[in-house]
C-alpha cells in the first residue's frame, strides 16, 4: 500500500472497501470511522456497481471524507474510472491514488518480470473475464496472439482453455511458456507453470481458483531462476500471533519477512492504569522491570531519565532491556533466562537488605520475585502499571487459528485468554511457547507444547520456530 493511501484511511469518515485488500489495511482507520464492505465475489456482488456509484455520490455530497479502497490499482480493471465519472458528473471533488496493479505485482512476487531486455519489450494487460468463444468478442484475439511481448490476463481462470486455444489458433506457439499465479502477493500465493498446450490441465489439476493472474510469454520461464518468495524459510506455513495488537506488529512483520502467512489473533489487550503513583523513584535502591510493556509505561511516568541516576535497574530479559534502552536507560542486571527465578538468582549480588525496591509489573503476575526480595530484607513496593485483559476473538480468527501450522504464545496471559475465548489447535497445529512458565500454563490448559524457545524473548521464539520448521517437511 502507498503511504498516501494509509494517510487517507487514517483520516476517513467512511471507508468503502473491496474483497482483495491486503490484511491489516483497515487497522489504521479511526475508531469511529464507518467501514463498509462493498466487494464482489465471483458469481455474486454484495452491492451492484450502480449502487456503489450512487453511495459514493451521496456520501460525498453529504460532506463526508470518503476512501474507496480497492485492491491493486483503481484504474486498471477496478472500475475506478466509472466511479470517478459518477463523482465528476455530480460535482463531487475526488482524488485518485494509484497503486501497483495485480498484473505486475503478482508476477513479480512469483519471480517473473513482465518485461525483460532479452525477452519482452512490451506488455499488454487484458481482461480474461470475457468469453473468448463468443462471436462478438471485444478483443482481437489474432492481434493479441501476434503481440510482440508479454500478455497478462486478469480474471481468466474459468476461460483459460478457450484463451489458450484462441492464442494458439492465432499463431502463438503452443510451446509458449505460461504462468498462473493464484492470490498473488497475499498469504497462500501459489504459482503453476506450463505452456499454452498444457496450462489449462495443469491449473485444473492444481485446483487453482480466483483470484489469479495468467501470464503468457517467454519471461514466464524466468520463474525457476528468480522465484524468491518460495525460498523463504517459512513460506507455506501459517503462524498465529496471539500477542496484544500493539505488540504483535513487530513479531508479525518478522514472520511475514520470513515467508509465513501470519494470522493476527490478539487474545489480550494492555490497559494502562491511570492511578499509578511512583513517588520519588530516585529513593529506590533497586528498580525491577518485568516486561517490555512495563518498561514503556514506567518510563512514561518519569519526566527525566536522570531521576534514575544511582539506582540499580534490573530487566527480566533482553526485550525489556531493549525497551528501557530506547528510553535512555541501560539495565544493570539482565538474567540469562527471562523468568522470575533466573532474575532472583541474578539479583543475589545486589544488596537489598533494608533498602527500598520497586517492582514495576502487570497487575496480574507471579509473586516469586517480590517474595524472594522480601525474604532478603528488602522493603518491596509492587506497582501495577497495567492490566492484561481479554480481547474478543471473531469466529473467523478462531477458525484460522485452528487451521494454522503454528500458534505462538508469548506469555501465560495469551494462553489463558486465547483458550477462554474458545481458541483451539488443530491436529497438525504446533504450539510454540516463549518459555517454561508459558509452557506450563499451556499444558495446564490442555495444549501440547511442541516448541519452546531456549532464549525467552521474541528473538528466541522466532529462532525456535525456524528450527522446527526446517526439521519438518
Amino acid at each position: 500500500m502507498t503511504v498516501r493511501s494509509l494517510d487517507l484511511i487514517a483520516t476517513a469518515d467512511v471507508v468503502l472497501y473491496d474483497r482483495l485488500i491486503p490484511p491489516g489495511a483497515l487497522d489504521g482507520a479511526r475508531p469511529d470511522a464507518e467501514l463498509r464492505y462493498v466487494g464482489k465475489q465471483p458469481g455474486g456482488h454484495s452491492m451492484d456497481q450502480a449502487d456503489i456509484n450512487a453511495l459514493l455520490v451521496e456520501l460525498g455530497q453529504a460532506g463526508k471524507n470518503v476512501v474507496r479502497l480497492k485492491g491493486g490499482d483503481p484504474f486498471v480493471f477496478g472500475r475506478g474510472g466509472e466511479e470517478a465519472q459518477a463523482l465528476a458528473a455530480a460535482g463531487v471533488v475526488f482524488e485518485v491514488v494509484p497503486a501497483v496493479t495485480a498484473g505486475v505485482a503478482a508476477p513479480a512476487y512469483a519471480g517473473i518480470p513482465v518485461t525483460h531486455r532479452d525477452d519482452a519489450s512490451a506488455v499488454a494487460l487484458i481482461t480474461g473475464h470475457e468469453d473468448p468463444t463468443k462471436p462478438d468478442s471485444a478483443l482481437d484475439w489474432p492481434a493479441l496472439a501476434a503481440f510482440p511481448g508479454t500478455l497478462v490476463l486478469y480474471m481468466g481462470i474459468k476461460n483459460l482453455p478457450h484463451i489458450a486455444e484462441r492464442l494458439v489458433d492465432g499463431g502463438r506457439p503452443s510451446s509458449e511458456p505460461v504462468a498462473v499465479i493464484e492470490r498473488g502477493t497475499l498469504p497462500g500465493q501459489r504459482a503453476v507453470t506450463g505452456t499454452l498446450a498444457d496450462i489449462a490441465a495443469r491449473v485444473e489439476a492444481a485446483g487453482i481458483k480466483p483470484p489469479a493472474i495468467t501470464l503468457v510469454g517467454s519471461v514466464a520461464r524466468l520463474r525457476d531462476e528468480l522465484a524468491w518468495l518460495e525460498s523463504r524459510p517459512l513460506f507455506g506455513r501459517s503462524v498465529v500471533v496471539t500477542r496484544a495488537r500493539a505488540q504483535a506488529s513487530g513479531l508479525a512483520a518478522r514472520l511475514t519477512e520470513l515467508g509465513a502467512a501470519v494470522v493476527e489473533t490478539p487474545a489480550i489487550r494492555i490497559e494502562p492504569r491511570a492511578d499509578v503513583a511512583l513517588g520519588e523513584i530516585g529513593s529506590y535502591a533497586l528498580v525491577v522491570v518485568t516486561s517490555p510493556n512495563g518498561a514503556a509505561l514506567l518510563m512514561d511516568q518519569i519526566d527525566d531519565a536522570r531521576a534514575l541516576a544511582g539506582v540499580t535497574v534490573a530487566a527480566i530479559g533482553p526485550g525489556t532491556a531493549r525497551e528501557l534502552r530506547l528510553r535512555g536507560i541501560k539495565a544493570d542486571v539482565i538474567p540469562p533466562r527471562s523468568i522470575a527465578e533466573s532474575l532472583v538468582e541474578a539479583l543475589e549480588s545486589v544488596p537489598v537488605d533494608g533498602k527500598r525496591v520497586l517492582i514495576a509489573r502487570a497487575a496480574e503476575a507471579r509473586d516469586v520475585l517480590p517474595e524472594a526480595l522480601a525474604v532478603r530484607g528488602a522493603e518491596v513496593d509492587v506497582v501495577a502499571l497495567y492490566d492484561t485483559v481479554a480481547e474478543p476473538l471473531t469466529d473467523d480468527q478462531l477458525a484460522a487459528a485452528a487451521a494454522a501450522d503454528y500458534v505462538t504464545f508469548t506469555s501465560s496471559s495469551t494462553v489463558r485468554f486465547f483458550t477462554a475465548a474458545g481458541g483451539s489447535t488443530g491436529n497438525g497445529t504446533r504450539v510454540v511457547s516463549i518459555g517454561p512458565v508459558t509452557s506450563a500454563t499451556a499444558r495446564e490448559l490442555g495444549l501440547d507444547v511442541a516448541v519452546e524457545a531456549e532464549q525467552h524473548d521474541i528473538d528466541g521464539l522466532v529462532d525456535a520456530l525456524l528450527a522446527d520448521a526446517a526439521s519438518r517437511p
